[in-house]
């Protein structure tokens, strides 16, 4: 070949290498975005919104997991939540429940299953509701405030009169109880009007909530052997209280002073203590629990309540 003919060659060759190699690299970019199943050579998660991390931080301060089942005084926040989706659904619960350490003993007391956990505790529960708005939410605001939860034991009239307040209970983290249809005494009712009473309070908040009631407390505390039965047919857990504020009496009427007094007057460790849906015993609540705290009780969360182990039975 003359020199001549090599130099008019140089640019010919180049020029089909060049043109080759961007036919390669369209053929690999239609290969990839025709196949919609290629792997991404990056994965980007937002922090925000409804995405995985936020529902685990939503997870995370609903559930109030106390290694023994007592809230009382401030708790760390978790902040690095950095975890992807499908890592948090399947790692996380969707309701974390705390272990099952204390028991209700035969006087109505709260009581640990082993000298393990703290003895020093009280049990806050409310009857007669739901009523008002205002009223619930005045005593979960308290009880965010001291981080405690309690149980509000309902009336199936009530509930069917204003479902959305017994919503509402459950979506601010507190636990729901059975107290009968229509707060009647129990103990002078038939087997089966026994049986109706409870038993339609469970499938009411069942369909309003989407959960069954685990405790059951009958009105006025008055029970026998057949109350016993039909709440442990429902696995219900039995109680009446040990500790009553008296918030129902004319006398403690708009006399939150009173009110408190009356339940330091009776307070022990695993004291179960009975308020209402009461204005006064609202606007006694946050002091009331400020002075337990002061005095080293903790606020079990009834979550970690269980039946009594056979051990256990007779403390």
């Amino acid at each position: 070949m003359t020199p001549l003919l090599h130099k008019k060659l140089l640019p010919i060759a180049a020029a089909c290498l060049i043109l080759s190699s961007c036919g390669q690299i369209d053929a690999q970019t239609d290969q990839a975005t025709s196949n919609p199943n290629a792997a991404p050579t990056t994965e980007v998660t937002s922090s925000g919104g409804n995405n995985g991390s936020g529902q685990a931080s939503e997870q995370l301060d609903r559930s109030d997991p106390a290694d023994q089942g007592v809230t009382s005084g401030s708790t760390s926040d978790s902040s690095d939540l950095t975890a992807g989706a499908d890592q948090n659904e399947s790692t996380s619960p969707e309701k974390a429940e705390p272990q099952l350490t204390y028991h209700i003993n035969k006087a109505y007391n709260v009581v640990p299953n082993d000298d393990s956990v703290e003895k020093k505790v009280v049990l806050l529960t409310f009857d007669d509701g739901p009523k008002e708005k205002e009223m619930i939410d005045g005593l979960i605001d308290t009880l965010d405030k001291h981080k405690a939860k309690a149980i509000f034991f309902v009336n199936g009239y009530r509930v069917k009169a204003h479902p959305e307040l017994l919503q509402r209970i459950q979506e601010r983290g507190q636990m729901i109880g059975n107290h009968s249809w229509d707060h009647i005494d129990l103990k002078k009712e038939s087997a089966a009007n026994m049986r109706k009473q409870i038993e339609d309070v469970q499938i009411i908040v069942k369909e309003t909530t989407g959960e069954t009631p685990r405790f059951f407390r009958p009105p006025f505390g008055s029970g026998n052997e057949t109350t016993h039965q039909i709440a442990d047919d429902n696995e219900l857990i039995y109680m009446t209280w040990s500790n009553g504020s008296l918030d129902w009496d004319s006398k403690n009427k708009n006399k939150p002073d009173a009110v408190i007094a009356n339940v330091l007057e009776q307070l022990h460790a695993g004291s179960n203590i009975l308020m209402h849906e009461l204005p006064w015993t609202v606007e006694a609540l946050d002091e009331l629990l400020t002075q337990l705290e002061q005095k080293g009780y903790g606020f079990v969360d009834p979550r970690s309540i269980g039946p009594a182990p056979a051990e256990a039975g007779t403390k």
